[in-house]
């Protein structure tokens, strides 16, 4: 494991802003259901990184974030399509019937379904150890959306957090196979702007839902605009820049337990037992995939 990449950075400032990134990520399924009472799910998408683009626009340009490459406008939309539209519409139709809480558990089984694509996409070798971690975690994925509003009330709502989480894995396989061409905020940048294009089909009718909305829903969906959707990125971006993937990935893996207190606060919600037991096993499945990967780098260094 690599350790901090620069000593002029301080470790208070890195963990300050891992502790951001866990704060706008787990705020996001809470502002999502607020954002709910007042938009359509295509709409509050569209709104929301309408926000996003305008905020990361300011930030290309005092960055002085560079044109893309012609030829690279497919893969930047496809970026665009797999990270920003169809996962927070799926995510946003998805939680008009999942708790703020399920669905940060059930976003978090991203990981498992990385696992599936690099085995049947991109066929990669997936060892005995990783397919008894999916395995796990599919099983912690179907008590948390049965124990969300019990074995009865099963239905698409759940299905389509999956979707999202499986949109955000083809994202990160496209992203790992092609970062190389740009640097990190210029990828994200350009992300958030393809998706952003791709959300305007939503645009008939956003106004009269912006003109109506009540003033909490609107401060809701301009703080999902702004922290979820823009500086957790940017922070998450530093993070990374100082600290080796494997080490900041265990960040995230607080993102639900802060989702679930944030969403018992702003919205009452009482987590049912079965969603803290589902919680446990899609995480500890998630941990033990990301502490093999660890093992297998440490011990191709040595």
């Amino acid at each position: 494991m690599q350790p901090l990449t620069a000593t002029s950075h301080s470790p208070v400032k890195i963990i300050l802003a891992m502790a951001f990134v866990v704060a706008c990520w787990g705020y996001s399924p809470t502002g999502i259901h607020i954002g709910l009472q007042a938009y359509d799910p295509g709409h509050l998408a569209l709104l929301r990184f309408l926000l996003a683009s305008a905020f990361m626009a300011v930030v290309a340009v005092v960055r002085g974030v560079s044109l893309p490459n012609i030829r690279d406008l497919p893969l930047l939309f496809a970026l665009g399509f797999f990270a920003v539209s169809l996962h927070h519409v799926a995510l946003n139709v998805g939680q008009q019937g999942v708790s703020a809480g399920a669905s940060s558990v059930l976003a978090q089984s991203t990981p498992l379904f990385s696992t599936l694509l690099a085995r049947f996409v991109f066929k990669d070798r997936v060892s005995v150890w990783r397919w008894g971690c999916v395995l796990l975690g599919l099983i912690g994925v179907v008590i948390v959306v049965a124990g969300d509003h019990g074995l009865g009330s099963i239905d698409a709502h759940g299905l389509l957090i999956l979707l999202a989480a499986v949109s955000w894995s083809i994202y990160f396989a496209l992203h790992k196979h092609h970062a190389g061409r740009y640097d990190g905020l210029t990828l994200v940048c350009y992300t958030v702007w393809a998706g952003t294009a791709l959300l305007l089909i939503y645009l008939p009718g956003l106004a009269h839902q912006v003109v109506s909305a009540p003033a909490h829903v609107q401060l809701a969906v301009v703080a999902l605009g702004v922290f979820p959707s823009a500086l957790a990125y940017l922070a998450w971006a530093y993070v990374l820049a100082h600290v080796d993937l494997s080490r900041a990935t265990m960040t995230l893996y607080v993102i639900p337990p802060t989702a679930m207190a944030i969403a018992s606060v702003a919205l009452g919600e009482r987590p049912t037992l079965m969603i803290i037991g589902g919680a446990l096993v899609v995480l500890v499945s998630v941990l033990a995939l990301n502490l093999e990967r660890r093992t297998v780098v440490q011990v191709a260094s040595v």
